[in-house]
């Protein structure tokens, strides 16, 4: 009966606290559809992991800016470079995750990933790094719930200040005045699609130091961005 009575409790408190989490999670993805977002999960992982390490000097740095105060070639290159179904998928690329699983399957050291825009948004957001079945899990959930309560253009919005671009920095605004002393509605296409390139591992492909890869990659991302249209492509979905 004891263990029992533990079991029920355990179980009871366990509940609760998932209980408690999703709904902190759905208050914040309801708030954060019209409020500037202050802080996401990945940058506070960030700064207790450097607290943890030591090194007291980092500070993982955003400054929130609009959609209006964004360069238009910024949400274009990151469309062409990480998502051009965009507009058009409810979050996940179900084409796109059946060529990684089928990838994967055949490449077990060179894996691949088919996160569309919506769920790199939802997990930098509210969950950890790193790669687990848990974690994908959550990210699905939370990309159903983006997906449902924010209009394509705030995910785009929300991506564009939360992402990583560099050690410490997070969000275009902060990256334009890092790496081009400028910014974010000044950036010009070729900025663009080089910040866009080091975003598949900004902790390794460095805006400042280009690699041959990320060269690469920018002029890649150009060719997709004038395929694509312009920044009319912009308008003509409603991202701008």
């Amino acid at each position: 009966m004891k263990r029992s009575g533990l079991w029920y409790r355990c179980r009871r408190t366990l509940l609760r606290l998932v209980g408690c989490v999703a709904g902190i999670w759905l208050l914040g993805i309801v708030l954060f559809s019209v409020m500037p977002v202050p802080f996401s999960a990945v940058m506070v992982e960030r700064q207790i992991s450097a607290w943890l390490g030591g090194d007291f000097r980092y500070v993982a740095h955003s400054d929130w800016v609009g959609m209006d105060e964004i360069s238009p070639w910024m949400p274009l290159a990151v469309i062409a470079a990480e998502d051009q179904k965009f507009p058009q998928h409810w979050g996940f690329d179900v084409q796109a995750i059946r060529m990684a699983l089928d990838h994967n399957e055949r490449h077990e050291k060179r894996i691949r990933g088919a996160s569309t825009l919506s769920q790199q948004t939802a997990k930098n957001l509210f969950l950890w790094d790193g790669r687990s079945w848990l974690r994908k899990g959550l990210e699905a959930g939370l990309t159903a719930g983006i997906e449902t309560v924010w209009s394509k253009r705030r995910i785009l919005t929300v991506y564009l200040n939360v992402a990583e671009f560099g050690e410490g920095i997070f969000g275009v605004e902060a990256a334009a005045q890092h790496y081009f002393h400028k910014p974010a509605r000044r950036l010009t296409p070729s900025e663009a699609a080089l910040l866009a390139a080091v975003l598949p591992n900004p902790l390794r492909y460095r805006a400042n130091a280009p690699s041959g890869y990320v060269r690469t990659r920018q002029q890649w991302i150009l060719r997709q961005m004038r395929q694509l249209g312009g920044t009319g492509y912009l308008q003509r979905n409603h991202l701008y």
